[in-house]
């Protein structure tokens, strides 16, 4: 199995995180401005670099988006299909 930092890509939920926020028919704006009610800054620059798997994220992160997009964390991981 290949390391995550040993390719471009630095996480695997990223293209999930952009499946269930067009699911819930959010810009990234909106998804930024609904992770801010918990406490998670991400803005926007952020959100589109994580969707592309250019930026890591952390588990906080992780936890926020998956209550924010009503998906499991382990739907955003890959997981579960």
């Amino acid at each position: 199995m290949k390391l995550i930092l040993d390719s471009e890509e630095r996480n695997i939920a990223g293209s999930r995180v952009k499946i269930a926020r067009l699911k819930n028919n959010l810009t990234q704006q909106e998804l930024a401005a609904k992770l801010e009610t918990l406490a998670v800054y991400i803005d926007r620059a952020s959100i589109s670099k994580i969707e592309q798997r250019k930026r890591i994220i952390t588990d906080i992160e992780l936890l926020a988006l998956s209550q924010v997009l009503n998906v499991s964390v382990n739907w955003l991981l890959g997981l579960e299909k």
